[in-house]
């Protein structure tokens, strides 16, 4: 895999530009959902099963990290706050190239074996916070 700084080629999707839009868009309509004072909303497998799903305490996880509260994010859901943090970094990343018509990072020639470590190491950090979930669940 290489990672290239380059321009924007033209037509090319806009990587920065749509998913800057859509994580503020999605973040300013789960502030104001919240504004208006209405319901959370409840995991239909918590409440079916007893146990909390593979994203329990997300969106506690997001609201304790919106106010700063890092560590208490961190205590609902280890991955989502990692998550957040991503998002953090590359909204602030995105803002930045689209203000100032920089050149764009993107990577290519993924070999086979890459592709593979990557699934796999997804697939462990979504297991292990499962594992995670599971062993707090008296918080749900």
């Amino acid at each position: 895999m290489r990672v290239v700084r380059r321009p924007l080629f033209p037509g090319e999707f806009d990587h920065e530009l749509v998913w800057l839009a859509v994580s503020v868009t999605v973040f300013g309509g789960g502030a104001l959902w919240l504004a208006l004072g209405l319901p959370w909303p409840r995991c239909p497998f918590l409440e079916m099963s007893g146990y909390p799903c593979l994203t329990c305490g997300a969106t506690r996880c997001t609201i304790a990290f919106a106010h700063g509260n890092f560590l208490h994010a961190l205590g609902w859901n280890p991955l989502a706050t990692v998550g957040l943090c991503a998002l953090l970094v590359f909204d602030l990343y995105a803002a930045s190239v689209l203000i100032a018509r920089m050149p764009r990072f993107r990577t290519s020639g993924w070999r086979p074996g890459e592709t593979k470590a990557v699934r796999i190491a997804v697939v462990v950090l979504i297991a292990a916070n499962w594992v995670y979930l599971l062993a707090n669940r008296g918080r749900f």
